[in-house]
């Protein structure tokens, strides 16, 4: 049995979970609450011993890391109900990834991070939750994105990564299958960068869809979302090798 103080924050962290998640029209399962909150705790514990995050209080965590990873959910309708095969690239401690596997357990997800610790803190998650068709796999976009196992096999990359569009969708196009889509999370103030970023992404096989923009509930920042769609194969000479997206973009 779980003690006062420990009802009472699980309580409170379901209760603006709750709140959040109204917000963006996304409901979840008292299931679903309590796998929010154990993967709560677990970023929370870990974060003492390895780098995961520099946001830790609950609110923050709440609405700058679950809610703002399920927004996409408002802009891109078939998270909802879709089996989607979903690669989140530059995962990190799971953003966008596992709140979208937890609240759509439909998806079939791949995390990839190239940093092992964190990886493995990523299968304590998914075998802590007990998640069922995800799998965090260790290593750089560039080498797996040649790989024939994930090169364009996924109808849906995510990337909450901090890296300029135009090395960013080197790292991502080469998962994408043609007629798939690659969504970058990016903060406000990001139209200089689409901009610049559209010759790459011509060059990867992709348009620009559409650039999507929300304010995050309980804060004032806004979320882009840039939706590029794959429109043809890629071509055998990307992504080149590991180190030159991010020293050369395109």
């Amino acid at each position: 049995m779980k003690n006062g103080d420990d009802r009472r924050m699980t309580e409170e962290f379901k209760n603006l979970l709750n709140s959040g998640c109204d917000r963006i029209s996304v409901t979840l399962t008292e299931d679903q609450k309590e796998q929010f909150f154990r993967y709560y705790e677990l970023l929370i514990e870990k974060n003492r011993v390895m780098n995961l995050t520099a946001i830790t209080e609950m609110a923050d965590v709440i609405d700058k890391h679950f809610i703002d990873s399920l927004m996409l959910a408002q802009e891109y309708g078939a998270l909802r109900s879709e089996r989607l095969f979903c690669i989140d690239v530059g995962t990190g401690a799971g953003f966008p990834g596992i709140p979208l596997k937890i609240a759509f357990p439909q998806l079939r997800v791949v995390l990839l991070d190239s940093l092992n610790k964190r990886v493995g803190f990523l299968n304590e998650v998914i075998e802590t939750l007990e998640l069922k068709d995800i799998s965090a796999v260790h290593g750089r976009a560039e080498d797996l994105g040649r790989s024939p196992e994930y090169r364009e096999r996924f109808d849906l990359c995510v990337s909450r990564a901090v890296a300029n569009l135009s090395t960013l969708s080197e790292y991502c196009m080469p998962f994408v299958r043609v007629g798939g889509l690659f969504v970058s999370y990016k903060s406000g103030k990001a139209e200089q960068e689409i901009l610049l970023a559209e010759s790459a992404v011509k060059k990867l096989g992709g348009e620009t869809e559409s650039v999507r923009s929300r304010i995050l509930p309980g804060t004032e920042a806004e979320r882009l979302f840039v939706m590029i769609r794959k429109r043809s194969a890629i071509s055998k000479n990307y992504p080149r090798k590991a180190g030159t997206p991010s020293k050369e973009p395109l």
